[in-house]
């Protein structure tokens, strides 16, 4: 029998926006995904204060994204763009979310951005990570109560500010596909006939070169032709010294 209790996930990756995910760790999580394991997506808000486009229109893109990247599932939920609240109730909703999906691995926004939804992102889902782990804490999803769980890692991905990353992923083979991503938001990016539009920081046209960039930049770190960066809120475990260093 199904179990409704739980959807498991290997990654779960938050964003306080639809296109937050592709854009800072799209081609990572396609990585994950060619290897078989099962990603979840989860944004925060409906992208609704956007200067460009519509709630429809983010929805619309939101499902091309979603089945262009081969997301187990995407969930959209309606916290506010630019009125993220840290409240209990936003805090239990992410939880059990965590709960639901039980992810090793959660991505999220990086603390310190050019955006204060990131960053309130950001804290909301360190929280709610570590919270999910409290038995004590009680949530429930289709009126089951649910079992605590909490995330063996935790990852931040690069937006607008750059870090020096704890880690580097090699994503040469899949950083081209994960442009088809980013562009299901095509009405957050520059067009030929989008010159009426207002410009705003992603609609320009050097944005999507400039990413493309700073992926070349981490590959070149790493010797390779493409990279994501991620930092971590505190040091990472080795149980297996050669599975993290192999041999040549």
């Amino acid at each position: 029998m199904e179990n409704k209790d739980t959807d498991k996930v290997y990654a779960l990756a938050f964003g306080a926006h639809p296109d937050d995910v592709e854009l800072s760790c799209g081609a990572t999580l396609l990585s994950i995904i060619d290897e078989g394991k099962p990603v979840a997506v989860c944004d925060l808000t409906q992208g609704e204060m956007g200067t460009l486009g519509t709630p429809e229109t983010r929805k619309a893109e939101s499902v091309l994204a979603s089945r262009v990247m081969g997301y187990h599932k995407r969930i959209t939920l309606d916290l506010g763009d630019a009125k993220i609240q840290y409240s209990d109730a936003t805090l239990r909703e992410l939880v059990g979310i965590i709960r639901h999906f039980q992810p090793d691995v959660v991505f999220t926004n990086p603390p310190d951005e050019r955006h204060p939804d990131h960053m309130k992102a950001s804290r909301l889902v360190y929280d709610a990570v570590f919270y999910a782990g409290l038995k004590k804490i009680s949530t429930e999803r289709d009126g089951r109560r649910q079992e605590p769980f909490r995330p063996r890692h935790l990852l931040y991905y690069m937006q607008f500010k750059h870090f020096d990353p704890a880690v580097i992923v090699d994503v040469t083979t899949t950083f081209e596909r994960s442009r088809k991503g980013i562009l299901a938001f095509s009405s957050q990016f520059y067009q030929e006939n989008s010159d009426k539009e207002p410009e705003t920081l992603i609609q320009r046209k050097e944005f999507l070169s400039g990413l493309e960039a700073r992926a070349r930049y981490l590959g070149e770190q790493i010797g390779t032709r493409y990279g994501e960066g991620f930092t971590l809120p505190g040091p990472l475990g080795v149980a297996s010294f050669s599975s993290l260093f192999p041999s040549g």
